[in-house]
């Protein structure tokens, strides 16, 4: 039985490229080990920073470097997405953040009617951005914080408006507070305000990636999180705790080796576990999600309350990431869970089938 071509698909145009890399080489990995072996032909396809598709690019994918885009060399647009795609099976996108998390990418994989693991465009849009996130979690009711949107053109306003702006956002919300551009990932852009002048400054910074920002309202919780995995019937993980010194779980903290601590299963309440566990396949389901998503959460230990933060399509996939440290809790070791959700994304496009 001849393998299939797994095109494994990494780097990207986003503030995420180098993290990229670093989780195709465990997914490269564990696509190597055992029946996976016997199974699938891994083709790594580069995504360079400038958006070139570099076929076959198993150096970048051992060196773990990314390439160096020479300045002053045009790009023609055609020679962008070579047609040596053709020969892929099914894709595997590893890609963190914009034009690769945010349903782009998984639009060109429908307009080339090419099976791939992962959330489709809707769900992909849709947990990308922060505002629209919200509005769909509220539609079936799960708890958050309160939030306000802005736009650009507000923080970018005449010095009259962008005053009353803040004022509101004090009245409304207080401080701390969290400024977060609407469509970043890995907490790119986010800044936590506990007064004017840090507001002011939040707003102006976010405003620089994102023509809509959102600002959070602070509260003081554990940070938890749960995996799921599946289409229309998905399955929840154990949870994991995120425990760090620094202000807030910003970009640093959260890629610096050491800076954080991940306790695998938390040590929670059984009614709070499962209360997680079903809100997060709840949201899982609110934003039509398919193959995989981890959800995060506030557990605020004084009043028992559990609050939705946010939902991530792809997140990090590094063999002591997150995600698949908590479905190696729950049963699932890394090997089985790329085995799995390459199957999901078969059962997904009708071109295989699973257990799952």
């Amino acid at each position: 039985m001849a393998k299939m071509r797994v095109g494994l698909l990494f780097g990207g145009r986003s503030g995420e490229h180098e993290v990229s890399i670093f989780s195709a080489q465990a997914i490269a990995r564990a696509l190597g080990l055992g029946k996976n072996a016997e199974k699938y032909d891994v083709v790594p396809v580069y995504i360079r920073k400038d958006g070139v598709w570099v076929m076959d690019a198993q150096d970048v994918l051992t060196s773990g470097t990314s390439l160096v885009v020479e300045d002053g060399i045009p790009v023609e647009p055609t020679t962008r997405i070579p047609s040596a795609v053709n020969g892929i099976d099914i894709w595997f996108p590893v890609l963190h953040g914009p034009n690769g998390e945010d349903g782009t990418l998984q639009g060109v994989f429908e307009l080339m009617q090419m099976p791939y693991v992962g959330c489709g465009v809707l769900a992909s849009a849709v947990g990308m951005d922060k505002l629209a996130m919200k509005s769909a979690f509220a539609q079936v009711g799960l708890p958050q914080v309160k939030y306000m949107e802005v736009l650009r053109s507000q923080v970018y306003s005449n010095p009259c408006i962008f005053p009353k702006l803040c004022d509101d956002i004090e009245a409304t919300l207080g401080y701390p507070c969290f400024v977060k551009p609407a469509n970043l990932g890995s907490s790119v852009g986010i800044a936590k305000a506990k007064h004017r002048k840090e507001l002011e400054a939040a707003l102006d910074s976010a405003a620089s990636y994102d023509r809509r920002i959102i600002v959070e309202a602070g509260v003081v919780a554990r940070e938890i999180e749960c995996a799921i995995l599946g289409n229309d019937h998905p399955q929840a993980s154990v949870i994991g705790e995120i425990s760090f010194n620094a202000d807030f779980y910003d970009y640093e903290t959260k890629y610096t080796s050491g800076q954080a601590d991940l306790a695998i299963p938390a040590l929670l309440p059984e009614k709070i576990v499962a209360m997680v566990q079903e809100q997060a396949i709840q949201a899982f389901q609110a934003i039509d999600g398919a193959g995989l998503s981890r959800v995060d959460f506030f557990y605020i230990e004084a009043t028992g309350e559990v609050i939705i933060n946010e939902i991530n399509t792809f997140p990090g996939f590094t063999a002591t990431s997150m995600y698949p440290t908590l479905w190696e809790a729950s049963g699932v070791p890394f090997e089985q869970l790329v085995d799995r959700l390459i199957q999901l994304g078969l059962e997904r496009t009708g071109t295989g089938i699973t257990k799952m």
